[in-house]
């Protein structure tokens, strides 16, 4: 067992390190499987400097880190080659007990198998927490080297591998068969090495669809032996409602969907997504609606053009209103660095976070083909997020009572931080097209 001694509990709970909806930054929006170290120490220096304040901690390096992005393969999904030996090209970083390490020529700090450990001492130093990408399995390099499995006597990667269990997008990985001696010890030394690195949080891809629940349950193991306190994250979507209370217990947080952009049909069928999971959210383990699109993003791909994310403002701002009031994990995608005003608005209101890191029991209270209505319980208060998805502004009221307010009601416009006053039966405002409001409203003391 490495670390200091914490233990994980399986169910999660208010102990778990996901004990409200994980924030942070991830760099696959804006840098694909290409970020390099210094692209990620700014990244960090910037929340560091910037939003830690605000609660955002951690800083999760995405996909493919073990992988030296030969030219031509910066945007899109890299694939290995065999050769006539049956060894694969471009070859992984990976140590001699089958456990993928970083490439130095992206982190160069990892240079005489320091592995991460000095860049997650760098953004621990800044408090804040370091998170990986990684793909489900063993790599099929491994198993063709027929690495020994540490903590396994005499067993190696090819007797615990499961070869027709396949990623269908990428061909760097084999599934486990967890039913044979040394899988989970495996997967145990991953959690073990992680830890030493000073990980805080493993995003765990090609886990989720289809629902490998064996896997699942050997990756809380290992979280749970290594000392260490550890997020975990399935990923992508779309995770089966069927699983949810397997998911609930195993993960702290998981895909609903598949991977998300900027384009506000994926934003609305978001909503629809969210309204399947509804209620099944809870401290430790969270359904979660991918990263936010907000800022620069793409500049390696991996889809579409360097851009500041194609959303209006109006619908950023209904895409921040929803992850929060819906409590989804925040995971923020854009370059930090190249932040305008208007991202800095909408990643630095206390108020408007308050609503994703406290409210209770968020769900939809009334849709119809141009508005829509979420809201939490709020403190003193009801948090309420009124959304307009229609095509034209239009006015939009929030009848009292349906929410069990009585009487004169003091109405707070959170992404303001302002009253809008007391009023009593209902709120009318009017919002943009493709725009929301979020508010607090509380009955005024006699």
């Amino acid at each position: 067992m490495v670390g200091d001694g914490w233990a994980q509990p399986a169910a999660g709970g208010p102990e778990s390190p996901a004990a409200t909806p994980p924030m942070g930054w991830n760099s696959y929006n804006c840098y694909g499987s290409a970020v390099h170290e210094d692209e990620v120490k700014a990244n960090a220096d910037y929340v560091a400097g910037h939003l830690k304040s605000f609660g955002w901690q951690y800083i999760v390096v995405d996909f493919l880190w073990a992988y030296d992005n030969p030219p031509g393969s910066l945007i899109g999904n890299p694939f290995q080659s065999r050769l006539e030996d049956g060894s694969y090209i471009p070859w992984l970083a990976m140590d001699q007990w089958g456990r993928l390490v970083p490439d130095v020529n992206k982190f160069p700090s990892a240079f005489g198998s320091a592995g991460f450990r000095p860049l997650a001492d760098y953004i621990h130093a800044r408090g804040l927490k370091f998170g990986i990408h990684v793909m489900r399995g063993i790599p099929r390099q491994a198993v063709w080297a027929r690495s020994p499995v540490w903590g396994a006597k005499g067993i190696t990667a090819d007797q615990i591998a499961d070869t027709t269990s396949t990623c269908p997008w990428m061909n760097h990985m084999y599934g486990l068969d967890m039913s044979k001696p040394g899988a989970q010890e495996y997967l145990n030394s991953l959690l073990d090495l992680y830890a030493q690195w000073g990980v805080d949080f493993i995003k765990v891809d090609d886990l989720s669809r289809p629902y490998h629940m064996a896997e699942i349950e050997g990756y809380r193991k290992a979280i749970q032996q290594c000392g260490r306190p550890v997020v975990f994250s399935l990923s992508p979507g779309e995770t089966p409602l069927k699983d949810s209370s397997h998911v609930s217990q195993y993960g702290n947080m998981w895909r609903m969907a598949d991977d998300f952009w900027d384009n506000w049909k994926e934003v609305l069928k978001m909503f629809d997504y969210a309204k399947s999971w509804e209620g099944v959210g809870g401290p430790g383990h969270w359904p979660d609606c991918d990263m936010l699109q907000i800022g620069k993003i793409s500049l390696r791909g991996p889809v579409g053009p360097a851009r500041y994310s194609r959303l209006t403002e109006a619908e950023l701002t209904t895409h921040m209103t929803f992850w929060c009031i819906f409590r989804s994990p925040l995971m923020l995608g854009g370059n930090l660095p190249d932040n305008r005003p208007l991202e800095e608005r909408l990643f630095s209101n206390e108020e408007v976070l308050e609503v994703n890191q406290h409210g209770e029991g968020p769900h939809q209270l009334y849709k119809d083909s141009v508005s829509m209505i979420w809201m939490s319980k709020g403190g003193k208060g009801i948090n309420i997020a009124v959304f307009n998805i229609g095509e034209t502004d239009r006015a939009i009221s929030v009848d009292f009572s349906t929410v069990g307010l009585r009487g004169k009601v003091l109405v707070r416009d959170l992404w303001k931080k302002a009253d809008a006053g007391v009023f009593t039966k209902k709120y009318t405002t009017m919002i943009a097209a493709h725009g929301a409001v979020l508010i607090k409203a509380a009955t005024q003391a006699q």
